[in-house]
């Protein structure tokens, strides 16, 4: 079997080792949960020294297992392999696929009190992982897991960086689908998990009797990602082509369960100058774009709203709380926060053309919030400012650099920064201070002169060069 690391989740995983608390591992089926679990953090455990008899490893889905899909021979069945020597090392004890058992959770935390570090997880059509989590709340913690990110991807595949992209935007980031080597095999794996999904994760377990309604609504949603929807507008649709009883409640309800089996994410607007969430139409974004591609048989490739689930999936993936911006009478794809920053962000195949490029800068006008503004493309070329204080960064640098949002703006020189490090004081006429700014000492005098509505800065002991890497308009990050 081929193994690819996932080295942030496991750090997620080492962070919360030994406390006391249940790791619920959740996440879409196939995207690597148990191999995360049961192979990565194993391996990470014995490195540490944890011997090997204090590991204890179930798969309830294993046939073998079947015996203990009951909560009492399962708590019989760990407790044999536990001493009760006080002196004894902690015990490790990770359960795949706990919904087989019923009443796991009274299980699951009697093993948390018999000093056992509790990792379970669980996907399928009699109980989905975010039930799972459900039950456990405040008891436990969730680490969801998503399919390969393309940094994930690229170091398992290697080669040329385009081509590799190419590759993802087509079919996704499961590690099964990543490691085929022949494209029909990759396609036909893809359709097979997308109809055990929708089936066996959705269908079966709320006993949808029109199921050809619901895959009319999986494929309307998988058709119109990065669009504005509502169940309104899918139901019209929808009873304009033959489903004539469809209710905007029942389409709802379908969209409901397409994202609780994590096949979906749904994205709220957010008005930027009112500061509110507005309460009707969303988007929605497949959790992964080669599973979305094969619902459509790879019909409905269009290579802008490709790149725009990529993005809003990684910025998920990467901790923001990203929803979709509202400015007046114009959109921002994402508005990405964390605890630190915030960003306004436009996904464009490319801004070379003039008009293009106004197009996506003018849903940043008029918004003098302070908050950073960044348009993520495929154009490949060396400039990353676009005037005003945009910026702009190619895809692939985005992809492959997780603090890249923060290097862009965090990491140069710039006008921003020289204007952000002189104390202007309009009320005056003269001002004076010392900038400590990249390790550089810099003394600015600053002349405000009311009549003309000028200033003028210029540095009494500075090399010429530096202030021409400030001002130069192709100067800062070259990716």
């Amino acid at each position: 079997m081929t193994l690819i690391d996932r080295p942030a989740y496991l750090e997620k995983l080492i962070r919360q080792k030994d406390k006391d608390i249940i790791k619920v591992i959740t996440g879409v089926r196939r995207c690597g949960k148990s191999v995360l679990l049961f192979d990565i953090f194993y391996r990470y455990l014995l490195e540490c020294g944890i011997d090997d008899s204090h590991i204890i490893k179930i798969n309830l889905e294993n046939k073998e297992n079947e015996s203990l899909r009951n909560a009492d021979s399962l708590y019989r069945h760990i407790l044999e392999k536990i001493t009760d020597d006080p002196s004894d090392q902690k015990y490790y004890v990770m359960i795949d696929e706990i919904q087989y058992v019923d009443g796991f959770e009274d299980l699951v935390n009697s093993l948390k009190n018999r000093k056992c570090d509790v990792y379970i997880t669980g996907s399928n059509s009699k109980l989905l992982s975010k039930d799972i989590s459900t039950a456990l709340r405040g008891r436990s913690i969730e680490i969801h897991v998503f399919t390969l990110s393309f940094r994930e991807y690229y170091s398992y595949v290697g080669g040329d960086k385009r081509d590799a992209l190419n590759q993802y935007l087509l079919y996704g980031g499961f590690p099964y689908a990543a490691t085929e080597p022949d494209p029909s095999d990759k396609i036909d794996y893809l359709k097979m998990l997308g109809n055990t999904i929708a089936v066996k994760d959705i269908i079966e377990r709320h006993n949808i009797r029109n199921e050809d309604a619901f895959i009319a609504v999986y494929d309307f949603v998988c058709s119109a990602i990065g669009s504005v929807i509502s169940p309104k507008k899918i139901s019209d649709t929808l009873k304009s082509n033959g489903h004539k009883t469809i209710s905007p409640e029942t389409v709802g309800n379908y969209m409901t369960y397409l994202c609780d089996s994590f096949l979906f994410r749904k994205v709220c607007r957010y008005d930027v100058r009112g500061r509110q969430y507005l309460k009707t139409l969303y988007k929605f974004y497949a959790s992964d774009i080669g599973l979305r591609n094969a619902e459509l048989n790879f019909r409905q490739i269009e290579p802008t709203h490709a790149l725009e689930n990529i993005i809003y999936i990684e910025l998920v993936r990467r901790g923001y709380m990203v929803d979709i911006g509202k400015n007046n009478d114009k959109e921002i794809d994402f508005v990405a926060s964390d605890t630190k920053n915030t960003y306004y962000i436009q996904s464009a195949y490319s801004i070379t053309d003039p008009a293009k490029k106004e197009q996506e800068i003018r849903s940043f006008r008029h918004l003098d919030d302070g908050y950073k503004k960044i348009i993520i493309t495929m154009d490949d070329d060396p400039f990353t400012h676009i005037g005003n204080g945009y910026k702009k960064i190619n895809i692939l640098d985005f992809l492959l650099d997780e603090k890249s949002l923060e290097t862009i703006w965090n990491g140069i020189w710039n006008m921003n920064t020289i204007w952000n490090g002189m104390d202007m004081k309009r009320n005056g006429y003269e001002t004076e201070r010392i900038w400590n700014g990249m390790g550089m000492k810099t003394k600015y005098e600053v002349t405000w002169k009311r009549k003309t509505s000028r200033f003028r800065a210029f540095s009494c002991f500075h090399d010429f060069s530096v202030l021409w890497l400030c001002f130069h308009p192709f100067s800062g990050f070259i990716p």
